[in-house]
């Protein structure tokens, strides 16, 4: 008479019972002590944040005479707030409707360029044999540690005078002037992000399995064809972790949209408007919480849109079963 053994739960077990790495991870980060602390990160993240969004919509004078935990012993709201910080004509006011939509133009090209060149790029260098691949892999990664600050200067002598070796042009001055400086920023933006995405994207797509790619090739896909309908789909993870990182960071960035964009109301972001606000009507609170919020609002439904392939992304490759 025999018996048989019920299976092991998957990533728990190896084969003689003792747990694997992917099991040991899991049941760290799912005991008592990770919870706790996971609760008390979360607190000190979404108070601040709550009692911003309570005093964006308290009156002036209460806003400037008490806490905005007092609102609950003696609830007052106002929208007059939000309706000067976005739509207001005075001077004082933040009028930041304009800038929310330049945010906007400058973000979205600023996070799908990278996105796209990079996913490329690392397809190329995990799966296409090709001469001098690993050099130009290991430059790639040398990038990172050139400091932004250094490459400003470079940047914005490139556009404005061109590239030219020994008296002759290899590339005119971009000469953009307007709305076309939005051009400026996206190529700015597209290069600082480039090398950490090329990183970040190779190590996912390295990882996919060999016996796909061969099972593809053998039944006659082409490059451009596994990259689409396997490689994309399989990824999906990394992109969305690494595109709410660039969108947070270009939504953010004050200072690269600054220097290539300018400082005018019609290519200049939240950001920048935010900073006057602050130096020149600093007493203005009420305008400032309103405005602060107004910010924040879109990385917060892009955060918690994308949660779940963050999350993935965060922890796909980290470990093995």
């Amino acid at each position: 008479m025999t018996t048989s053994t019920p299976p092991l739960a998957a990533g728990t077990q190896g084969t003689r019972g003792t747990p694997t790495r992917a099991g040991r991870v899991r049941k760290r980060l799912t005991s008592r002590t990770a919870t706790v602390v996971s609760i008390v990160i979360a607190a000190v993240w979404t108070i601040p944040t709550f009692g911003l969004f309570v005093s964006s919509f308290r009156p002036e004078e209460q806003l400037k005479t008490t806490g905005w935990w007092t609102f609950f012993r003696d609830p007052q709201f106002t929208l007059d707030n939000y309706q000067q910080v976005l739509f207001g004509r005075g001077a004082s006011s933040g009028q930041l409707a304009g800038y929310f939509v330049n945010s906007l133009v400058i973000t979205l090209p600023s996070v799908l360029f990278p996105l796209a060149f990079a996913a490329m790029a690392a397809y190329a260098l995990a799966w296409i044999n090709f001469r001098g691949r690993d050099w130009l892999y290991i430059g790639i990664f040398a990038l990172q540690i050139v400091p932004l600050q250094m490459a400003l200067v470079p940047l914005l002598s490139f556009f404005s005078r061109g590239v030219n070796l020994g008296g002759v042009t290899l590339m005119p001055a971009w000469n953009l002037a307007g709305e076309e400086r939005y051009i400026q920023v996206w190529f700015a933006h597209t290069c600082f992000a480039l090398p950490l995405a090329v990183f970040l994207l190779h190590n996912f797509v390295s990882q996919l399995p060999k016996d796909l790619m061969e099972a593809a090739r053998v039944d006659g896909a082409t490059h451009p064809k596994i990259f689409r309908s396997i490689v994309l789909p399989l990824i999906t993870p990394a992109l969305a972790a690494f595109g709410i990182f660039q969108f947070l960071w270009v939504w953010n960035d004050l200072l690269v949209a600054l220097i290539f964009a300018g400082g005018g109301s019609d290519v200049a972001p939240l950001t920048v408007r935010l900073a006057e606000l602050a130096g020149t009507r600093g007493g203005e609170w009420q305008r400032l919480t309103a405005g602060a919020f107004v910010s924040m609002v879109v990385p917060l439904i892009v955060f918690l849109s994308l949660q779940r392939y963050f999350v993935r992304g965060l922890l796909a490759g980290s470990v093995k079963g």
